[in-house]
């Protein structure tokens, strides 16, 4: 008996992931493939090691012990990985340990705040010194942020945009937009460590272990700030959690955070480097949802709502990044 577990279906690196029978209790099996109908063309999967979507990298990870070592030292971990089993040569099933604890989703502010400090604490041991594997995303900031799919003749005056976003922050997105080469620049000036580059509360279980993180796919050098960025805003954009609890989440992921690389960057440097990574993670977002508004009249993922409301109800993060731009 398998009960299929809510995941993004755009990558063509996931082809399922369920829950299942094992033993005298439940696993998690999830298969990963280099083939699959029905995925987003930006997010076909990729035999080359380096590139950001490369479909072998999170077996790799969890058969090398990477999942359980990358962030030991901060008291992170991934999940204990049960059985690898090749299929065919173009797919893996993964059967991995069935994490209980509280859902990222449902971890409180101080929580989040606490793992980010224990992100932070895990990532100065890397800091300077990410590991040299060539099969972890060599440039994932950069590379999956250019992969995004806006076209080149975007109008930007859709309805739905107009009626929830204010002129200046449209503007403000507009420029965001026409500077992400310098952006990216800056961010790849940054001191440099190990990233999970996928760090939200969907991916993260409150164990009495410690948190557990899960989905390795993207895991790879980045800039010191950069998972910590993520976790700050994405708990937010698909209107899971309360949209209030914003400037609170923010502060307390970038003091956890600071507290945790204290001993390689300065409190000053570490709030410039989540902006500078922040704004440039997203740079693609408003966009990416014109373009997608534009063509149909409903969106797709994780966000369920209509386009005016999901635009409205990331407009406190749209104005968040375009502020945080401005730190370039």
């Amino acid at each position: 008996m398998a009960e299929q577990l809510v995941h993004s279906t755009a990558n063509e690196v996931t082809g399922g992931v369920w829950r299942i029978r094992h033993g005298d209790g439940t696993a998690i099996r999830k298969i990963v493939n280099a083939r699959r109908d029905g995925a987003a063309a930006h997010l076909a999967a990729s035999d080359e090691p380096g590139h950001f979507n490369y479909w072998r990298r999170e077996p790799l990870v969890y058969e090398t012990g990477l999942a359980q070592s990358a962030f030991a030292a901060g008291g992170l971990r991934g999940p204990a990985l049960i059985a690898l089993n090749p299929m065919g040569d173009d797919a893996i099933e993964m059967i991995l340990e069935d994490v209980t604890g509280t859902a990222g989703m449902s971890l409180g502010t101080e929580d989040l705040g606490g793992c980010a400090y224990q992100l932070g604490v895990a990532q100065s041991g890397w800091a300077g010194n990410p590991p040299p594997l060539a099969w972890l995303a060599r440039d994932f900031l950069t590379d999956y942020t250019l992969a995004q799919p806006v076209p080149d003749d975007l109008r930007w005056d859709h309805p739905a945009a107009e009626a929830a976003l204010p002129v200046a922050l449209r503007a403000g997105l507009r420029r965001l937009w026409e500077r992400r080469h310098e952006l990216i620049e800056a961010s790849a000036a940054l001191p440099r460590t190990l990233c999970h580059h996928d760090v939200w509360p969907m991916n993260l279980i409150g164990s009495g272990r410690g948190p557990v993180l899960l989905d390795w796919a993207y895991a790879g050098p980045g800039a010191l700030g950069e998972d910590a960025a993520n976790l700050a805003l994405d708990t937010f954009w698909d209107g899971y959690v309360d949209v209030a609890r914003l400037p609170a989440v923010v502060e307390a992921v970038i003091g956890g955070y600071a507290r945790g690389v204290a001993d390689v960057l300065a409190p000053g440097e570490v709030r410039r480097a989540i902006m500078v990574t922040g704004a440039t993670k997203y740079f693609w977002l408003l966009p990416r949802m014109l373009a997608s508004a534009w063509s149909s009249p409903h969106g797709r993922g994780y966000d369920t709502r209509d386009w005016e409301s999901m635009f409205a109800g990331r407009a406190p993060m749209f104005q968040l990044i375009a502020d945080w731009s401005e730190a370039v």
